[in-house]
């Protein structure tokens, strides 16, 4: 009987470890294109590659049945922002949505109500988000596992820089408030589309590209917290951290719904290269299986979906707006970022070199202001930035890369990117750690055997 209860505990502490010792990645898969592979046959690729997600922007029936018969593969499917209304409406509305839209909930780990409402849905929509989520909850067998939350531009944020400094915008607390306490009493995650590309855009000077692609840089002092901060990815995620523990939200998790980089671009559009997009993609990979975490929330990986498994020939906008496919339309990797499962780990273009210690002078500035975001596509600030910290001028990348169900795009929005503010960085236990504390406990219960 102890062997058993022993038995029981270990297994218990194993599974606790191994889902804190683990990076979860996905990919997205829009669909503004009239040229992508055979539903089957992108089933065929996820089942190669090392993704466990996949997000789709519909509830489209063709990929679902697919990627069901790949059990690696999780789904996280959108409901199109024109139904919301319609879920918003009753209980039963919702419920009808859910058995004809998704008959099968096989493969679902979560669903996104809408694709960044609050930046483009309007008052009306926006208004109607946090009912038609639950709705749609209370549609879902009791027993469901399935998670409901909605996808966000950075641009609900007015201030992120410092990271510490991060804060959401107050025109938006009149919905933003009820959808993260419903996040919160659901056990949701928070999903945001970070794009360190849109934040080169505006500021193209060579130490912003190493900090946008993880290169060696001298890394940029938030001067609040006293952390410091080697890449863009980072600081944008711990951004939407403080902000989420201003508002007293410390156990709501983040997920990174998309982010990206364009291989081809346009003449005016600076940092659109193939070598730019394998560096970002693949030192973004291998920083998220290193477990490092952030600076804030050191020792944990965020769940990220990377941006995309396709060029989308379809979508309107400068070249890079099309140019964000990881793969090819022959199922062939567009560059190598070591995302097929056989594949080595990426090597960076250049060795890492040891950056040099940060400087004074290279501190994340406390901004103070908090610009409107630029509706449309992104543009690139005409201000110059004239020293390494993220300026208030800088975009964060705030594009909209996905795609609906009817075929329509949202405009892309540039925005003010700055990192958060916030007090003490939070405390998490890195996988050594738990590994030690765990293998300790076991070993004190032995005795009591």
């Amino acid at each position: 009987m102890k062997g058993l209860l022993l038995v029981a505990i270990l297994g218990f502490y194993i599974s606790v470890l191994s889902s804190a010792s683990q990076s979860i990645l996905g990919i997205n898969y829009g669909q503004l294109a009239d040229n992508l592979p055979a539903p089957s046959a992108t089933a065929r690729l996820l089942a190669s590659t090392a993704f466990q997600k996949l997000r789709l922007y519909d509830t489209n029936p063709k990929i679902i049945s697919a990627v069901e018969t790949v059990p690696s593969i999780s789904l996280l499917v959108g409901v199109v922002n024109g139904d919301i209304p319609v879920l918003a409406s009753s209980p039963s509305a919702a419920a009808s949505w859910l058995a004809s839209n998704l008959p099968s909930l096989k493969s679902i780990s979560s669903i996104s109500v809408g694709n960044e409402v609050f930046s483009f849905g309007g008052p009306s929509i926006s208004a109607q988000l946090v009912p038609a989520m639950e709705n749609l909850l209370s549609a879902l067998p009791p027993s469901s596992n399935i998670k409901i939350s909605t996808v966000h531009a950075m641009d609900i944020m007015s201030q992120s820089n410092p990271p510490s400094a991060g804060a959401f915008k107050p025109d938006f607390s009149t919905y933003l408030d009820p959808l993260l306490a419903f996040l919160n009493r659901t056990g949701s995650p928070l999903m945001i589309n970070p794009y360190p590309y849109f934040a080169y855009a505006s500021d193209t000077r060579p130490e912003t590209l190493a900090f946008c692609l993880f290169q060696p840089n001298p890394g940029r002092v938030d001067a609040n917290s006293g952390l410091t901060y080697m890449n863009m990815f980072d600081a944008q995620v711990d951004a939407i951290r403080a902000a989420l523990d201003a508002k007293g939200f410390t156990k709501v998790e983040i997920v990174v719904a998309e982010t990206g980089w364009p291989h081809s671009g346009d003449a005016t559009e600076p940092g659109a290269t193939m070598e730019n997009a394998r560096e970002y993609n693949g030192n973004l990979v291998t920083h998220l299986r290193s477990l490092a975490g952030t600076p804030r929330v050191p020792g944990k990986s965020v769940e990220t979906y990377l941006f995309a498994l396709y060029d989308e020939d379809l979508k309107p906008g400068p070249t890079s707006e099309r140019s964000f496919g990881l793969f090819n339309l022959n199922l062939s990797e567009n560059y190598d970022a070591g995302l097929l499962k056989n594949s080595v780990s990426f090597a960076p273009a250049s060795a890492p070199a040891p950056a040099p210690a940060p400087s004074p002078s290279t501190s994340i500035a406390k901004d103070t202001s908090a610009s409107a975001p630029t509706q449309g596509m992104p543009t690139q600030s005409t201000t110059t930035a004239t020293s390494p910290s993220i300026s208030p001028s800088t975009s964060c990348g705030v594009s909209v890369r996905g795609s609906e169900a009817n075929g329509t795009i949202q405009p892309a929005s540039g925005t003010d990117c700055k990192l958060p503010s916030s007090t003490a960085p939070r405390q998490s236990v890195h996988p050594k750690q738990l590994n030690i504390s765990i293998f300790f406990s076991l070993y004190i219960l032995s005795l009591f055997l």
